[in-house]
């Protein structure tokens, strides 16, 4: 079990989360911008959220989580894929569970806490399919896998005498 813990919420994991920090703070302030300043709907406000949001995530997503060097559609396509349905699912979700728990609040109230109950439940949902689906085949293509870190002594990546040995200099 430990193990199966350990393969999701890894170094990975972490970096997600950092590049979820950025793309959340700038999609949440469209999304709450346009619902409770520009008086859009709550459909159209998440969803801006997310066209925002989703921009910003996957280019760092892409390069600074994942390192992906695909040049391919078909990752594209499968990462527009993943934020559609995580999308779908986890606002579908929250609004009606939110009305059915909270019936006693405001529409106004009700529909904020329920964007906020999306939100959460989409960072899973999202870490899941990127991970899994939409950059799976990263560090694969060039055979090197996860970045080892700055503090690394490996040289196998820069090609130089005693490949893959971690003497010290």
């Amino acid at each position: 079990m430990k193990k199966l813990i350990s393969a999701f919420f890894d170094k990975q994991f972490l970096k997600f989360c950092a590049v979820g920090v950025v793309n959340t703070l700038v999609g949440t302030a469209v999304m709450y911008g346009l619902y409770n300043l520009a008086h859009c709907g709550y459909w159209f406000s998440s969803a801006m959220n997310y066209v925002v949001g989703s921009v910003v995530s996957y280019f760092l997503n892409k390069y600074f989580t994942f390192k992906s060097r695909s040049q391919s559609w078909e990752e594209v396509a499968r990462f527009a894929l993943n934020i559609a349905v995580c999308y779908l699912i986890a606002y579908g979700m929250a609004k009606p569970l939110v009305r059915w728990i909270f019936s006693g609040l405001s529409e106004t109230a009700s529909d904020n806490l329920a964007m906020l109950g999306g939100m959460g439940l989409f960072v899973i949902l999202n870490y899941l399919g990127q991970r899994f689906f939409a950059f799976k085949d990263a560090g694969r293509e060039t055979g090197k896998g996860e970045d080892k870190g700055v503090f690394s002594c490996d040289n196998s990546e820069k090609g130089e005498a005693g490949e893959g040995t971690n003497k010290a200099r």
